[in-house]
């Protein structure tokens, strides 16, 4: 899985989480809800300032929204390679 849907997938479940609509969010970070969905789509890749707001609504820090599942960040790399 590449980063920027990883990244995408714990956007959207952190956001959830806290009960948050895309509106909300976007409208906390200062940023266009627009720009939420295309990132909880992986269509835009997150600048690291956007990643730190991002989290900063949410409550958690920055590396949270970065983190690989855990099956898949144990897996050698050259499995992750194929």
């Amino acid at each position: 899985m590449e980063i920027r849907e990883v990244f995408a997938r714990n956007l959207r479940a952190a956001r959830q989480a806290k009960g948050l609509s895309q509106e909300e969010l976007a409208h906390r970070a200062d940023i266009d809800r627009t720009y939420v969905s295309s990132l909880e789509r992986s269509v835009y890749n997150a600048s690291i300032d956007v990643v730190d707001r991002l989290a900063t609504v949410l409550g958690i820090e920055a590396c949270e929204l970065l983190k690989r599942p855990p099956e898949e960040s144990q897996m050698p790399t050259a499995e992750l390679d194929d």
